[in-house]
């Protein structure tokens, strides 16, 4: 039972240093891509509230649900190894 918990503790800190950085990443790559489009299109605003918006608009996309499944996956990949194990 102890090394469970060992498990479910260091999987938990190591996924969450894994999302964080994912994120961080995600966010900047997204900023560099707004950053190009106000440059390349018409400036009808000021660039850092052309990113501002952009990024408003990415906090509600898809993509940044997504970055949710680092924490689903390995769990759910985790158990069904679990599961198989012991039960097969």
């Amino acid at each position: 039972m102890l090394a469970l918990a060992r498990l479910v503790v260091m999987g938990f800190v190591v996924l969450t240093v894994i999302f964080i950085c994912l994120s961080f990443y995600s966010r900047a790559v997204r900023r560099g891509k707004l950053r190009k489009k106000w440059e390349d299109g018409p400036r009808k605003v000021d660039r850092e509230t052309f990113v501002r918006r952009g990024l408003e608009r990415y906090d509600d996309s898809i993509r940044r649900k997504l970055i949710w499944g680092v924490y689903i996956v390995p769990v759910v990949l985790i158990s069904v190894i679990i599961y198989l194990t012991n039960f097969s």
